[in-house]
């Protein structure tokens, strides 16, 4: 069956997360997406090893179903060869530093003069302005987009979220882009370039607090647990912040993650109230609708903690939902990698690796009827050169003498 994007050629400059959780997807929709690396490699490859001289899991779990190539971007061979390679690209991803891919000789204009139809989409730190050429990784992301000022309890620090939504959260968002202009394209017949920044993805994805910045001109916020409010969203712990109040609570044994995340509706009061032992609260005006446990959020969590500390957190989740209370347990990185369930969704994945064996990973979040999606093995550094640069018309020949010349 032929996937989304057969017939498009992406030539992947990207490096470390953000560029490559991008072009993963990518290839992962049916682009033949070519990752062109220095004839040392992504430095990904050797990051974070387990197994020594073995690709890392941080490479291989951001570049499957990918081809690589090597190229010494510095050398006048090298710049011939990738021109040659643009002419024959539909896009080109880069996360490089601002300036990076100029520097090279490639500017926006020049790469309009090789291919007019090329989309170039890069990923920044930051958009133009005071912050252009600051670092930026993936906390720093967190921490200038918002997220990390609204996450974490009120008395203590700015917490980081576990979820890479600066890096990972980036490259989905870059991903759009190219998917808008690819189809814009259709239509005009021309290229053009796309960014994002990982400040501005961040930002997308912390909107609600902006939302409740501008609620706190009107006084507090009584959705919140908080018992003050100044002129900023404080942290709030693990308060939905919305107008269905949840909590984080505890269940049997008490490890550190036998917690189940409960969400208390107007009609999941009664049964609750009834779970937990309590059936008079269910018409004591005093608790019976959502403004009067507003002031009380603490303690009717509490109460409910009372009883979710008698089960596991799947019994708890069990009897919720046969009422159904929005519910979820907290669930470990082991509980994840080892769920059957999510095993048969192919939201995780074991992939068969030359070197490794096997290693397990996401799967593709993204389904669609008429182009499913197979994880293939993150590639080998410059396991394709042969197969493309000999589409180009390079002989094997002049490959040995580029490699001994540090060209590939």
């Amino acid at each position: 069956m032929d996937k989304a994007l057969d017939g498009v050629r992406v030539l992947d400059m990207t490096h470390v997360q953000s560029g490559p959780s991008c072009t993963q997807i990518l290839a992962w929709l049916g682009a033949d997406v070519v990752k062109l690396e220095a004839p040392t490699g992504d430095i990904t490859r050797q990051q974070l090893r387990d197994l020594p001289d073995v690709d890392s899991l941080y490479f291989t779990m951001l570049n499957c179903n990918k081809r690589s190539i090597t190229l010494n971007m510095k050398s006048d061979r090298g710049k011939e060869i990738f021109t040659e390679m643009v002419k024959n690209s539909d896009v080109l991803v880069e996360n490089f530093a601002p300036g990076a891919v100029d520097r090279m000789g490639f500017t926006w204009d020049r790469l309009q003069e090789i291919n007019p139809e090329l989309i170039f989409a890069s990923i920044k730190g930051f958009g133009p302005g005071d912050y252009a050429d600051f670092k930026a990784y993936e906390v720093v992301a967190q921490a200038m987009g918002g997220a990390m000022s609204t996450t974490g309890f009120e008395d203590g620090p700015p917490v980081a979220t576990g979820a890479q939504i600066g890096d990972s959260g980036t490259g989905i968002h870059l991903v759009a882009a190219i998917l808008a202009a690819l189809y814009q394209r259709v239509n005009t017949g021309r290229g053009q370039r796309v960014q994002v920044a990982m400040q501005e993805a961040v930002l997308n994805l912390t909107r609600v607090k902006l939302r409740d910045q501008q609620r706190l001109a009107h006084g507090g916020l009584n959705e919140y647990p908080n018992k003050e409010f100044g002129n900023e969203v404080p942290r709030s712990g693990n308060a939905s912040g919305g107008g269905q109040p949840g909590w984080a609570v505890k269940c049997a044994p008490g490890g550190p993650n036998d917690y189940i995340y409960v969400i208390v509706q107007p009609p999941g009061w009664v049964p609750i109230t009834e779970l937990i032992g309590r059936p008079e609260l269910a018409d004591d005006p005093d608790w019976n609708t959502p403004t009067a446990r507003l002031d009380k959020l603490d303690k009717m969590f509490a109460l409910i903690e009372e009883w979710t500390m008698q089960f596991t957190k799947w019994e708890v989740m069990e009897k919720l939902n046969a009422h159904n209370v929005p519910c979820g347990p907290i669930l470990s990185t082991r509980e994840l990698i080892e769920d059957k369930t999510l095993a048969e969704l192919g939201a995780v994945v074991e992939v068969p690796h030359s070197q490794r064996g096997t290693f397990k990973t996401v799967g593709c979040p993204i389904k669609m009827s008429d182009s499913p999606v197979e994880i293939e093995t993150s590639p080998l550094l410059g396991q394709h050169n042969s197969e493309i640069y000999g589409g180009l018309g390079i002989a094997d020949s002049e490959l040995d003498e580029l490699k001994a010349a540090g060209v590939i």
